[in-house]
């Protein structure tokens, strides 16, 4: 549930839940943004279905903000001890999200490994996704720092959704570098 402790008295207002919800739909739209550009850049399937992931995290984002809200208001008759419960759901709705997102994302590979293309200006497409997953990055620590203090399951497994895009983002990256160095466009010779 997302409330003010002692610990959370003295914190930032742009630290609590609801804003770095909003904060992270912003992130959310610019990773987007800068993903679907370096695909553009390149022609990589893994930039796109790491800019697809990108959708997954506005989507994510979106509603663990409304949760937060949800699980703000006050108790009432129908809910006698309040709607803190609701956070719950959103942190079931970012697992079911990153499931998905990576079945989706392994079929595009897949797909992409018996028809290989060739990369084009790879540079340009490595340097935006770096600067996307340092942005995704420095803002998952923000959110899991905020999550532990204001108890918020919702902040908590959107920051941990974040911090799984900036792995697997890593994993494009590792993977492209790998291709340019040795100029293989499949994972056998």
């Amino acid at each position: 549930m997302a409330e003010s402790t002692p610990s959370t008295a003295n914190a930032p207002d742009w630290m609590a839940p609801h804003s770095l919800l909003r904060i992270s739909v912003v992130v959310a739209l610019l990773t987007i943004v800068l993903k679907t550009l370096a695909w553009w850049l390149t022609g990589s399937v893994g930039l796109l279905s790491d800019a697809l992931e990108s959708f997954v995290n506005l989507a994510g984002a979106v509603f663990a903000l409304t949760m937060v809200t949800i699980a703000k208001r006050p108790a009432d008759t129908d809910h006698p001890y309040g709607h803190h419960k609701a956070e719950y759901f959103s942190a079931g709705f970012e697992g079911i999200l990153v499931i998905g997102a990576s079945l989706a994302i392994a079929w595009a590979a897949l797909a992409r490994l018996w028809n290989p293309q060739p990369l084009e200006q790879l540079g340009w497409g490595l340097a935006l996704s770096v600067v996307s997953s340092a942005l995704n990055g420095l803002l998952a620590v923000a959110m899991l720092r905020s999550a532990r203090q204001h108890r918020s399951m919702a902040l908590e497994g959107d920051a941990r959704h974040l911090l799984t895009d900036v792995w697997t983002s890593a994993g494009v990256v590792i993977g492209l570098m790998g291709a340019a160095l040795t100029g293989w466009l499949r994972p056998w010779p």
